[in-house]
């Protein structure tokens, strides 16, 4: 039992150096065609290949100088890869075989304008979100003074008396006493009063005469 331990343990040993190394990344110096196919473009040479490999490699992040692109930074890494983007469109590579290329060595990471796809459209989205969010807070912010003031209009309308309480009434005749004839000639038309007056209710007069002879 005691062999068989210690044989165990020595092969346990043996093996740990073998799980704990790490898998090694995908090379940069693979074969193009092994990782994005033969090449779907047409093959650039001058000044049309000089002026397209400053644009690609713009597309790329340099991996030692994050901050910069490939076409900015002065790292020999940076100057590589770039060599490599001219051999690639000399090849007649697209941008996007070449973008692929490379990323399939580093990550996602070398691209510095990620593609739309997974959590990069909150890349993409998180700013336009966040003017949108902006523009409502203005909006609501500049309104609220003026509900505020249509609120206190309002409140000071419900509060004035009625506008039927400075109305004359049916016995009113107008100031000007040339107007006053035409009223009274028309209130005699319109209710039948005698001269247009409002005639008095019947035993406000006088007192009832059933009352009076009981």
């Amino acid at each position: 039992m005691r062999r068989r331990g210690v044989l165990i343990g020595l092969a346990l040993l043996a093996s740990a150096p073998l799980r704990a190394q790490p898998s090694a990344p995908a090379s940069p110096d693979l074969e193009p065609r092994a990782v994005v196919g033969p090449p779907q473009g047409k093959p650039l040479a001058g000044a049309a290949l000089d002026s397209r490999t400053e644009e690609v490699a713009s597309l790329l992040r340099c991996p030692v100088c994050q901050g910069l692109s490939v076409a900015d930074s002065p790292a020999s890494a940076a100057t590589n890869m770039k060599a490599q983007v001219k051999e690639m469109l000399a090849a007649g590579y697209e941008q996007e075989q070449i973008l692929s290329y490379f990323e399939n060595s580093y990550g996602e990471f070398v691209r510095l304008k990620p593609p739309l796809r997974g959590v990069n459209w909150l890349v993409w989205l998180a700013p336009l979100l966040g003017l949108a969010g902006g523009a409502v807070v203005v909006a609501w912010a500049l309104r609220r003074p003026a509900l505020a003031g249509a609120e206190k209009a309002r409140a000071a309308h419900l509060s004035q008396p009625p506008a039927s309480a400075d109305l004359p009434g049916p016995d009113t005749l107008p100031g000007d006493p040339k107007l006053a004839p035409y009223v009274l000639k028309a209130r005699e038309l319109a209710y039948g009063w005698p001269g247009g007056v409002r005639p008095e209710p019947r035993g406000s007069a006088g007192s009832d005469p059933s009352r009076a002879a009981s």
